[in-house]
């Protein structure tokens, strides 16, 4: 007997891994760049320039990048900055790794301080935690019906199933100009910037992928005019893209992973020629996974009574969606401003970081601990050097809905920060807002026999003839018409005919008479 076979599409996580690399290094501070009196702040980033893909082993090749904004030693104290790297070259072991395989990974930056050693040397420590995993496209062949099923009854049943559309990587470049108010300065020179992503929105539509969000974008600069040293701007800027997508429908579920993978801030030109323009240039890498939910019909038994039918099968996991869930957190503190000397006249800038610490099942849900990570630069009233900074954490608790879940099932958790706002309650205090987006696309995972084959045999006569040719059956709980009728070599169709049913509903304890087809 030949099956009709439909091709289903799946990821299967084939092998991951976690590294920790840490740094405890001294660097030394450029000869261009005066002395460092006092840090202002700090942050970093990790770049990875190469993964080279070997059997059973990634190798990751890249640089932690940090940014300090300091204060120079001496008389006459101004504000500096500067940018240093430290080298990355870390080995990852996965199991079943080969070459060709695409690397999913991630990375996050823990505990990055810097101390000052002195005027002229730093000591940077961090953490930073690789996540790599690597999926592989599973071909699962579906049995949907027989080509020839004459004389052949059919058992099946209808199924949800989650299948990959598509699965591509792709970047999207965004460009955008800033022009600084007209009571402000022109630019000397950038000294520190923020670019963030907010708000992300992402949509499939026809053959391509919709892309909307802010640039959320602080810069701090050195004015041309020496009445006005330092100046700074803080806006938000939205923007909108599109990325190619063969294949991709308004209908399929998104699961996509962006990571911004570059930035850069120029200082331009405006139309009378004077500098008084920012041009921002953000890579965002986008990890496209799109899903398409269909029902399908699976053929789980065959029979006739003229051949001895055998099932050659084997078990297969198959995954449906249980829930996409687009779920929203508010946090909410009040920081004091512990160790200020003078009073807070104003916030310039605040940025957070999303950092989980924690992610488990718990009943009808998926519940998500972690912090918002936050750095704060301020101006005090110290006209000499006026500009502070503070680094504080609010811890977060959040139950995303997904009724249902088990431990068996498999999901895909986003966070992004969508809205943040610091706000001065008196000179020694802020208040923190911040709304966490926690996107989930939670999958059901269930095992199904699945038939590779089936081969015909005679049937065995012996065994045939000393089966009564009539009986009177009394249905048990459970049975099908289809299930009594292989059982005792008839039809559906025969025991509906000679019992009077109009329909294949029957009940327990209900009589039926059973007449065997073959002689």
């Amino acid at each position: 007997m030949e099956l009709i076979k439909n091709h289903l599409h799946q990821l299967n996580m084939k092998s991951e891994a976690v590294s920790q690399v840490t740094f405890d290094e001294d660097y030394n501070v450029p000869d261009v760049k005066p002395d460092v009196g006092r840090m202002i702040q700090k942050k970093g980033e990790v770049t990875v320039a190469e993964v080279q893909v070997n059997e059973g082993r990634a190798k990751i090749a890249g640089s932690l990048c940090f940014s300090l904004l300091y204060v120079s030693d001496g008389e006459e104290k101004k504000v500096y900055s500067l940018e240093g790297e430290l080298p990355i070259d870390e080995s990852l072991n996965l199991d079943g790794l080969s070459s060709g395989d695409k690397i999913c990974l991630k990375w996050e930056i823990e505990d990055l301080s810097i101390h000052l050693i002195n005027s002229r040397k730093l000591n940077v420590k961090a953490i930073v935690t690789f996540n790599a995993s690597v999926e592989e496209l599973a071909d699962i062949e579906l049995p949907t019906d027989l080509k020839e099923p004459e004389d052949v009854s059919v058992k099946k049943k209808n199924i949800r199933v989650l299948e990959l559309g598509v699965h591509k990587k792709d970047t999207l470049r965004v460009k955008k100009e800033m022009t600084i108010a007209s009571n402000k300065p022109n630019i000397h020179g950038i000294l520190w910037k923020d670019i963030e992503i907010r708000g992300m929105d992402l949509r499939a539509e026809e053959d391509k992928m919709s892309v909307k969000g802010e640039l959320f974008v602080f810069v701090l600069y050195a004015g041309a005019d020496e009445d006005n040293p330092l100046q700074w701007l803080e806006q938000a800027i939205p923007f909108s893209g599109e990325v190619e997508c063969a294949g991709c429908t308004s209908d399929m579920i998104p699961n996509i992973e962006v990571t911004m993978i570059q930035n850069t801030m120029e200082i331009a030109p405006d139309a009378d020629g004077e500098e008084r323009m920012l041009q921002m240039d953000v890579v965002l890498e986008l990890d496209l996974k799109l899903y398409q939910e269909t029902v399908s019909e699976l053929l789980q038994d065959v029979y006739t009574p003229k051949k001895q039918a055998v099932l050659v099968s084997s078990p297969k996991i198959l995954e449906s969606l249980l829930v996409r869930n687009f779920s929203k957190c508010r946090v909410s503190d009040r920081l004091q401003m512990d160790g200020v000397q003078n009073k807070v006249l104003q916030i310039c800038h605040g940025e957070g970081t999303i950092k989980v610490d924690e992610v488990k099942i718990v009943e009808n849900g998926i519940q998500v601990d972690g912090v918002v990570e936050l750095r704060i630069l301020y101006i005090i009233t110290d006209d000499e050097m006026p500009f502070y900074s503070m680094e504080s954490a609010i811890p977060f608790t959040h139950v995303i809905e997904a009724p249902g879940i088990s431990g068996d099932c498999r999901y895909y958790l986003r966070t992004d920060l969508e809205q943040l706002s610091t706000t001065m309650i008196d000179s020694n205090e802020i208040e923190v807002k911040a709304v966490i987006n926690l996107n989930a696309v939670v999958l059901a995972r269930q095992e199904e026999e699945i038939i590779d084959e089936i081969r015909e045999e005679d049937l065995d006569m012996e065994k045939l003839q000393s089966m009564p040719g009539i009986v009177c059956y009394l249905v048990q709980p459970g049975d099908t018409l289809w299930d009594i009728a292989k059982r005792f070599y008839t039809t559906v169709e025969e025991i509906q005919k000679i019992n009077d049913l109009k329909g294949e509903t029957i009940n327990p304890m209900d009589s039926l008479l059973l007449v065997k087809k073959v002689e």
